[in-house]
C-alpha cells in the first residue's frame, strides 16, 4: 500500500512543474529577485508544510509507511530526519548554484531564457537522483560495509571543494559537449528558447542545449557527492527522495534570487566543506559511535549559520568607507 504514497507525491511533483512551466511561466521572461524570492518562499514552505505530513504518516503509519522491519519509524524521528536532509541537501545545492552562473556566463544565455535551461535540467535531475537514491539504498542493504565507502567518498569530496575553484570552469572541456558536437552541427547563435534549429536544412543544435547538457552533467557529480550525505541521516528512501526533491524544486528560484549576490556569501562554500566533512565522519561513526539525528542538525546550522555570519562581516569590511588620514601637525604650523 505504500506505493500509493510514491504515486501521490510524483503526482504532486509533476502538478507543480506543470503549473510552473505551463501558467505562471508560459511566457519566457526575466525572472526578477522579487519573483524567484517569492518563489523561494513558496518552496520553503512547502517543504515544512510536507515535513509536518511527515510527521502524521509516520506516526499513524498511513498506508504501512515506516514499518519496515529493522526501520521502523515513529513521527517525532521521521520529521527530524526529513528535515535535516532537507537542510543538507539545500544547502549543498547553494555550491551548484556558482557552477551554474558561470555555466551561463560562459554560454552568454540570455536571463530571459534561463528558466527554460533550469526547468528541463530539473527534470532531469530528478530522474538521475531517484535512480541514485534506488541503487543506493539497495547497495546499503546488500553491504553494509558500503557506508563507510560512502562517509570516505564524502570527507575526499571536502578536500577537493577545498582546492577546485569554480572560476576555472571550461565546460568546452565536458565530453558531453564534444559528443553532442559530433552527432549535430553546432549553431553559433540562439534560436530563442529552442534547444535544436535549422542549419541549412539540417538539425543542428543551439547554444541553449549546449548549457543544458552541463547543467544536467554536473548536476550529476554534485547527486554523486549530495546523495550519499543524506544517508547518513536515515536509510528510509521515501525520506531520501522527498526531502532530494523538495531540495531541488526551490533550486531554480533560489538561483534567480541569489546568483547576482553569491560572492557577497564567499564563506559559504567553506561551511559547506565543514558540512560535508561533518557527514562524512558522522557516516563513518554510524555503527560504533552514532551521533544523534537532533546533535546533527544543530551542527550543520551552527556551521552554516557561521558561514553566513562571516560572508556578511566580511561584505561590510569590503564596502566600509576608509578612515580619515590623521593630518599632519606640521603643515597646520
Amino acid at each position: 500500500m505504500e506505493i500509493w504514497l510514491w504515486v501521490g507525491f510524483l503526482f504532486f511533483v509533476l502538478a507543480m512543474l506543470a503549473l510552473d512551466l505551463g501558467v505562471f511561466n508560459r511566457k519566457a521572461h526575466v525572472i526578477s529577485i522579487r519573483e524567484a524570492t517569492g518563489w523561494t518562499v513558496l518552496w520553503v514552505a512547502l517543504a515544512l508544510g510536507f515535513n509536518a505530513a511527515i510527521y502524521f504518516l509516520y506516526e499513524r503509519h498511513w498506508l504501512g509507511i515506516g514499518t519496515t522491519i529493522g526501520h521502523e519509524l515513529n513521527g517525532r524521528t521521521a520529521a527530524l530526519q526529513f528535515f535535516t536532509g532537507y537542510v543538507i541537501e539545500k544547502s549543498l545545492s547553494l555550491d551548484n548554484i556558482f557552477v551554474i552562473a558561470m555555466i551561463f556566463s560562459y554560454f552568454s544565455v540570455p536571463a530571459i531564457y534561463q528558466h527554460r535551461v533550469l526547468f528541463w535540467g530539473i527534470i532531469g535531475a530528478l530522474v538521475m537522483r531517484g535512480l541514485m537514491i534506488l541503487a543506493g539504498v539497495a547497495l546499503i542493504e546488500r553491504f553494509d560495509w558500503i557506508i563507510y565507502v560512502f562517509g570516505a567518498l564524502l570527507i575526499m569530496t571536502a578536500v577537493k571543494m577545498l582546492i577546485v575553484r569554480h572560476d576555472n570552469l571550461d565546460p568546452g572541456k565536458n565530453p558531453l559537449i564534444r559528443l553532442a558536437k559530433r552527432l549535430y552541427p553546432l549553431s553559433d547563435d540562439f534560436d530563442g528558447p529552442n534547444f535544436f534549429t535549422r542549419i541549412d536544412g539540417k538539425r543542428a543544435i543551439t547554444p541553449l542545449f549546449l548549457s543544458l547538457l552541463i547543467v544536467e552533467s554536473t548536476d550529476l557529480l554534485f547527486a554523486v557527492d549530495s546523495i550519499p550525505a543524506i544517508f547518513a541521516v536515515t536509510r528510509d528512501p521515501f525520506i531520501i527522495f522527498t526531502s532530494n526533491v523538495f531540495a531541488i524544486l526551490g533550486l531554480r528560484s533560489l538561483y534567480f534570487a541569489l546568483a547576482g549576490m553569491m560572492e557577497k556569501f564567499r564563506y559559504i562554500k567553506s561551511s559547506l566543506v565543514f558540512v560535508l566533512a561533518f557527514v562524512g565522519v558522522k557516516m563513518i561513526l554510524m555503527h560504533h559511535h552514532p551521533i544523534p539525528t537532533f546533535a546533527s542538525l544543530a551542527i550543520i546550522l551552527g556551521i552554516l549559520t557561521v558561514g553566513v555570519l562571516a560572508s556578511i562581516i566580511g561584505a561590510k569590511r569590503d564596502t566600509a568607507p576608509l578612515a580619515s588620514p590623521i593630518p599632519n601637525q606640521k603643515d597646520d604650523q
